[in-house]
């Protein structure tokens, strides 16, 4: 993978955050410290209509959209996070903000998605422009009817790729994500998702669980599936269920910046409270137009681009 033989004096873990460093990218990891991220500035309405085609909760406000992506990128700059910023999308492409689900990262460099939400498929060309700019591979991209969004992606562990199986990701999508992968010692793990509220409203995997430490998530239980959870507990995670009423909130997606430190929404106090009584470190930011409004929290707003493993 990256000729370990020629580092006989370093760790596997050690050679492989070397070179991540040097090449600017990698890192299967969604808690080690993270050390550049891509953002992309949201684009502006192109009709007064728009926001129900994507089936927001109510029209967009750009302007505070704006304002509160600005802050958002101003609290990731703050933790010493190199940000790399796309501009902003054609008007009217209201989803372009969450560059989360456009592609899959990986030490070797990125698979591109294939969204199960037709206003979203220019996307994934803009993201593979992107890579190109800044040197990263695209090692395979998932073509229809294979259909894949990387906020259906959970590392598990650096070999283990949990993705889960809904409205947003097929079985096929998933089993072409394997064959890119498979020679790089990454195993793909499908995980059922509920039906929830059917197609029109997004359930990724994500929205169900986000990692804060090393083995360490929070989890909305009642919509997990058995034996996603029996594979969390077999591996002794530890799982902090989040309450009832902060799930509209967006509770469970919660970006990692470090080990026990991690980015929420500001309204999900009680989640807050549990995440500090196990020693994690929470910042908070202001979301009511770009993931309240857009249902995408966090997680979804950002594509982290290098993850410092040696350091997790």
């Amino acid at each position: 993978m990256f000729g370990l033989g020629r580092h006989s004096d370093k760790t596997e873990t050690e050679v492989v955050a070397e070179v991540a460093i040097e090449q600017g990218y990698g890192g299967q990891s969604m808690v080690a410290p993270l050390k550049r991220v891509i953002v992309q500035s949201p684009a502006p309405p192109a009709s007064d209509d728009d926001w129900r085609r994507f089936g927001y909760i109510h029209p967009v406000d750009h302007g505070q959209a704006v304002d509160e992506h600005e802050a958002f990128c101003e609290i990731l700059s703050s933790q010493g996070i190199e940000i790399i910023r796309q501009a902003a999308d054609e008007p009217g492409r209201l989803d372009s903000i969450f560059v989360y689900d456009t592609s899959i990262l990986t030490d070797e460099g990125a698979v591109l998605a294939n969204p199960g939400k037709q206003l979203r498929q220019h996307e994934v060309e803009r993201a593979k422009t992107l890579y190109d700019e800044l040197d990263v591979p695209t090692i395979g991209q998932i073509e229809g009817p294979s259909i894949l969004e990387g906020g259906d992606s959970f590392w598990v562990n650096a070999s283990t790729l949990a993705v889960g199986a809904g409205y947003r990701t097929n079985s096929s999508g998933t089993a072409q994500l394997q064959i890119f992968v498979q020679s790089f010692g990454i195993d793909v793990l499908p995980v059922s998702l509920p039906h929830w509220r059917g197609p029109e409203e997004c359930l990724h995997l994500l929205s169900l669980i986000s990692p804060v430490a090393d083995r360490t998530a929070v989890i909305y239980s009642p919509l997990m599936s058995t034996e996603f959870m029996q594979l969390l507990h077999g591996l002794e995670w530890t799982l902090i269920d989040i309450p009832d009423e902060e799930f509209a909130t967006q509770a469970t997606n919660v970006l990692a910046l470090a080990p026990n430190k991690v980015l929420i929404l500001k309204e999900n106090v009680e989640t807050r409270k549990l995440l500090e009584a196990a020693g994690i470190e929470v910042l908070v930011y202001t979301g009511d137009e770009i993931s309240h409004n857009r249902q995408g929290g966090p997680t979804c707003l950002t594509k982290p681009l290098l993850r410092d493993v040696s350091a997790a």
